[in-house]
This record gives structure tokens, C-alpha cells and sequence, in this order.
């Protein structure tokens, strides 16, 4: 998979959502919450500001991120990967 998203865009690749609360109960697929984490595959070259200048991005690729619940958009690859588009500006933040 080849691609450059443009502007402030960012491609993440979801990860798994957990299989088991912290008691140890294994939940069904129909119980499990979308995920909120991710990783960054893809940036684009940043926010084009007024002045017509370009702000860099605060992200670059392999981050983990946080992002929210329903924040970005599903697009899937010819591979039948599915990834996440979003704005920069909705990552809350990236995980150390």
C-alpha cells in the first residue's frame, strides 16, 4: 500500500479492540467498543495556513495515537485493509 494523504490528513491503521475486561471476562464481538487507538501509517505535508505559509505536522508515521470515538473517516484498500482518514486535528494526543 502506497499512499500520500494531502494537507493536515492523517491514515491510521486501528488497533485491535480488547477481547477481555480487566476481571478476565472474555467479551463478544458484539460487545467490544470501537477502538480509540491507533497507529499512524500515512501524514500528509501539513496545515496551510493564511499567511501561505505550511505548519509542519505534529505526527509522523509508526506513532501511537488516541484519537476519538467516532472521529475520521473508514477507507479500505485494494489489499481490503480497512484505515482510518482524519484531520490532525482530530488526534487528541500520541501514546509514549
Amino acid at each position: 500500500m502506497d499512499i500520500k494523504p494531502l494537507g493536515d490528513r492523517v491514515i491510521v491503521k486501528a488497533l485491535e479492540a480488547e477481547t477481555k475486561t480487566k476481571g478476565g471476562i472474555v467479551l463478544p464481538d458484539t460487545a467490544k467498543e470501537k477502538p480509540q487507538e491507533g497507529k499512524v501509517v500515512a501524514v500528509g505535508m501539513g496545515k496551510t495556513l493564511e499567511s501561505g505559509t505550511v505548519k509542519p505536522m505534529e505526527v509522523k508515521v509508526g506513532d501511537k495515537v488516541l484519537y476519538g470515538k467516532y472521529s475520521g473517516n473508514i477507507i479500505t484498500t485494494k489489499e481490503g485493509e480497512e484505515l482510518l482518514e482524519m484531520r490532525e486535528e482530530d488526534i487528541i494526543a500520541i501514546v509514549k
